[in-house]
This record gives structure tokens, C-alpha cells and sequence, in this order.
């Protein structure tokens, strides 16, 4: 796996790994981390990608993983940065996948790059903010997507003493982390060392207008989801379901939030199908 640094049009660069081409007509997936994360490829998507002959690459969003800020980002600003990264690495077409933080960021690929993606795989994302059902509801620790509802300078004081609540995660979630996702949890310690800055700005463009239409969304989308999820509860994966006319919706009971990306490997075979030639 190679890492190295985009220039952007804007003068930002952005941290990039690749797991290297493939064989001709391969496919390409696009991982979109979660918050927090550096943004380089876990281990187990490696691996996964690698034994089925998948180039998969992923990039630090702004202040994550040595990629520059972006003040004021919305999800959507995701979609022009990986346009941008997939041009300089010579990549036409290509499928995301997002996990937590990352759904919304690969669903705007989706939905403002739809000449490009050619399937979306998102585990426990987050929908955008709507009255029409509760948002918050069943949430261990909202407070800062709360505080990010009130704007980053609310956010950045709640920054200041936040504590991670060990309640959000539940029994498979701490197994997953124990086991086949240790890297995860390594990845997001460093991530959080290196400051609250992408964290920050996720949680507000979460909690903002995302500037893009889910109607838009023509590719196939998989929605991955615990039943158990104590940080983005299932309610979240239902409402996207209902409002992206292309998704299907694979509620996994017993998951949680960690536990939902042993998933990933059945995801990936996903993708890959709908993706192979027509016999």
C-alpha cells in the first residue's frame, strides 16, 4: 500500500492511500473513514480488497491524517476533493463506501458525481437533520452533534471537555475492537491526538444543509445497519432508505456501530456484482 499527498486546485493537499492498480477492468472502491480517523486503509479492507482483486484507495478529509483544513465545509465539499483524487491517480469510474462519518460523504459522490460512482456500500451513516423523525433519538452521547447544531464555536467549547462515552458501543462493538477492527481503534486515538479540528468540522457539516439532493442518487446504493447502533441508531438508516430511490436496506439485528463492518467483506462482493459484465 502506497501513501502520498494530492495537491488541490485550492492549494489544500490531501493524504491518499492506495492498495496499487489492478488488472484491466478492475474495480476501484473509494473508502470514506469515519470520525475520527487519519484516513489510511484498516487493515481488514485490505485484505478484503486485495483477495478479491479490488484496487481500494481512501483520503484524510480536511484536517484529518495531514490533509489541510477546509473552514466551512459542507458534505458535499467531499464530492469536488475526490474528484480531484481520482483524476491525478487516472481513475474514470469507481464505487465508495463510507462507515459512520464517511456515509455522507460517499452518498455526495453519489449524488454530484453520478457519471463517476458506480455503487455506493454505507455502513451506520448518518441522515441528514430533518424534523421528520428524531433525529437525536436513541443516541448515547449527541451532545456534540448537538452543540454542532448551534454552530462550530459551540462545538469547539464542547470540544474542550468531551469525553467519549463507552456506553456507545456495545458488547460486539468492543469484541470487533478487541479482534478483527483493533486497527480502527488505533487509527482513531490517532486521529484524536492530533486534534479536534476534523471532528469538528464533520460534526457541524453533519448538522448543517449537506448542499446536495439524495434525489439525485442514481446508482445503486447498499445501506449497512445495526440494530444495536447506540451512536447512529437505525432510524437513520430507515429514513435514507425511504429517500434514496435506488437503496436497499441490509438491517443486521445484533450489530452495533463497531461490529457492523465485519459486513464489509460481503459488501465488497456486492459491489463487485453489480458491477460485472452481464454474462
Amino acid at each position: 500500500m502506497t501513501a502520498r499527498e494530492i495537491g488541490l486546485g485550492d492549494g489544500r493537499v490531501v493524504s491518499v492511500h492506495d492498495t496499487g492498480p489492478v488488472a484491466l477492468g478492475g474495480l476501484t472502491v473509494l473508502w470514506h473513514h469515519g470520525s475520527p480517523q487519519t484516513g489510511r486503509l484498516l487493515d481488514p479492507l485490505v485484505a478484503a480488497a486485495l483477495a478479491r482483486g479490488i484496487r481500494m484507495l481512501s483520503y484524510g478529509r480536511p484536517s484529518y491524517g495531514g490533509s489541510s483544513p477546509n473552514p466551512g465545509r459542507s458534505v458535499a465539499s467531499a464530492a469536488a476533493d475526490v474528484e480531484q483524487v481520482v483524476d491525478a491517480l487516472g481513475v474514470e469510474r469507481f464505487a465508495v463506501m463510507g462507515a459512520s462519518g464517511g456515509g455522507p460523504h460517499a452518498l455526495a459522490c453519489a449524488a454530484l458525481l453520478p457519471d463517476r460512482v458506480l455503487g455506493v456500500a454505507c455502513f451506520a451513516g448518518l441522515a441528514p437533520v430533518t424534523d421528520e423523525f428524531d433525529w437525536y433519538g436513541g443516541m448515547a452521547s449527541p451532545g456534540g452533534l448537538r452543540a454542532a447544531a448551534e454552530g462550530r464555536a459551540a462545538r469547539e467549547r464542547f470540544a474542550e471537555t468531551e469525553v467519549f462515552d463507552e456506553a456507545s458501543f456495545t458488547a460486539a462493538d468492543w469484541e470487533a475492537l478487541r479482534g478483527p477492527w483493533r486497527a480502527l481503534g488505533a487509527d482513531a486515538s490517532l486521529a484524536g491526538s492530533a486534534g479536534p479540528d476534523g471532528q469538528i468540522d464533520d460534526d457541524v457539516a453533519f448538522a448543517s444543509p449537506w448542499e446536495f439532493d439524495l434525489a439525485r442518487i442514481t446508482a445503486p446504493v447498499l445501506l449497512v445497519q445495526g440494530g444495536e447502533d447506540r451512536v447512529v441508531p437505525a432510524s437513520h438508516a430507515d429514513w435514507l432508505v425511504r429517500h434514496i430511490g435506488s437503496a436497499e436496506l441490509w438491517l443486521r439485528p445484533r450489530d452495533g456501530h463497531v461490529s457492523i463492518l465485519n459486513a464489509t467483506t460481503v459488501a465488497l462482493d456486492w459491489l463487485r456484482a453489480i458491477n460485472e459484465p452481464a454474462a
